[in-house]
């Protein structure tokens, strides 16, 4: 069952892609969970992943966001649009279409665009500085060119599992799918696609753990029914068209282009920046992550986790343990430092009964 679309909306009349073209009537889901106080000084900004909702809170509502929380709704409102592309409740009108080299039938949208449309949305929201920004995966792309184009606009940012340009491996994985799509098509071509995802969002250890050589539910291994499982919800509740667009938005992610490199890039930036890497990840792995935070001069946070990629939506304790912490500093930069979050093979509650589920959650994906 597809997730609820965002009960709101804010309207954007004209808005120009950095592609030049012009998009109309740009309204904008999203979710906003707690309330803002008379200062406005209280918002906390999440940008979802690839197939994330808003209403999801970024895949951490209820575990990592809510009351009592490590973003505590009670204290905090938590903002979480629905990005450019995606097919959770943002819309708009094409008045002027322009050839470009992105895969579906739509506008082509940077994560640039993305990032720029929240900021319309935070301004009309009457919200001078954001207290904290963040993202994982396509999110943490956003979280770190929101820091970029606007520098002076949050007291802390935290980038999970995300680089600052999409590696050649990364993008190979995205060709590997957009194929699968072509060849099988949409609705079959979606679910292979997300297949392919899942063994980049897991790591060897974990589906060995987890599957061995198990028998599968009608088919002959165990790993075989978890991915066809998670290959058929996504179809049930994701758009191929804006599958193929968010992929074109990753793969055209580099938060340099133009800015004479990352480091450059992030250099006006006057919070707190904070990149978070994750010791399985195969997709965006730790030493990438590790690379950008050391010449960008961030803070590091290693989530220490068998889950790969997705232990940003699965390690909910050291996940809130960094926010917390973001929070907690107050928009002091502090000194550069490293730290290692969790231990191999210890998980959250939730995460553990998480991994003994055939239907886990992933990360391209809120639930």
């Amino acid at each position: 069952m597809r997730p609820a679309t965002a009960a709101r909306v804010h309207v954007t009349p004209r808005f120009a892609l950095e592609s030049g073209e012009i998009l109309r009537d740009v309204r904008q889901a999203y979710a906003l969970e707690g309330a803002l106080n008379a200062r406005r000084d209280n918002l906390v900004l999440v940008f979802h992943s690839l197939t994330g909702s808003p209403e999801s809170l970024g895949g951490w509502k209820d575990s990592v966001i809510g009351p009592g929380k490590a973003i505590d709704t009670n204290k905090w409102a938590v903002l979480c649009p629905n990005l450019l592309g995606s097919c959770y409740g943002t819309t708009f009108k094409r008045t002027q279409r322009r050839d470009s080299s992105n895969s579906g039938s739509g506008p082509a949208i940077s994560t640039r665009d993305q990032a720029r449309l929240a900021g319309e949305l935070v301004e009309a929201l009457g919200i001078r500085r954001v207290a904290l920004a963040t993202g994982g995966s396509l999110g943490g792309m956003v979280a770190l060119e929101w820091a970029a184009t606007f520098p002076e606009r949050s007291h802390a940012v935290v980038v999970f599992a995300a680089p600052t340009a999409h590696s050649a491996w990364a993008i190979g994985w995205n060709h590997v799918q957009r194929k699968a799509i072509e060849a099988a098509g949409p609705a079959a071509g979606l679910a292979i696609a997300r297949m392919v995802g899942m063994l980049t969002y897991r790591s060897p250890a974990e589906l060995e753990s987890r599957f061995q050589r198990l028998p599968g539910e009608g088919e002959t291994f165990a790993v075989q029914s978890y991915l066809t499982h998670h290959g058929a919800k996504l179809v049930a509740r994701f758009e191929v068209q804006s599958y193929l667009a968010l992929l074109d938005t990753m793969d055209g992610h580099d938060v340099g282009r133009g800015r004479g490199g990352a480091d450059a890039a992030l250099s006006p930036f006057r919070g707190r920046l904070t990149a978070v890497g994750i010791t399985s990840d195969v997709l965006y792995p730790e030493e990438e992550v590790r690379r950008w935070a050391r010449t960008a001069r961030a803070e590091l946070r290693t989530i220490v986790s068998p889950h790969g990629h997705d232990a940003f939506l699965l390690e909910h304790g050291p996940v809130g343990t960094v926010l917390r912490e973001a929070l907690e500093a107050s928009g002091a930069a502090g000194k550069t430092g490293e730290r290692a979050l969790g231990a191999p093979g210890s998980l959250s509650p939730e995460a553990e009964e998480e991994e003994g589920e055939l239907g886990s959650s992933s990360s391209a994906a809120a639930p």
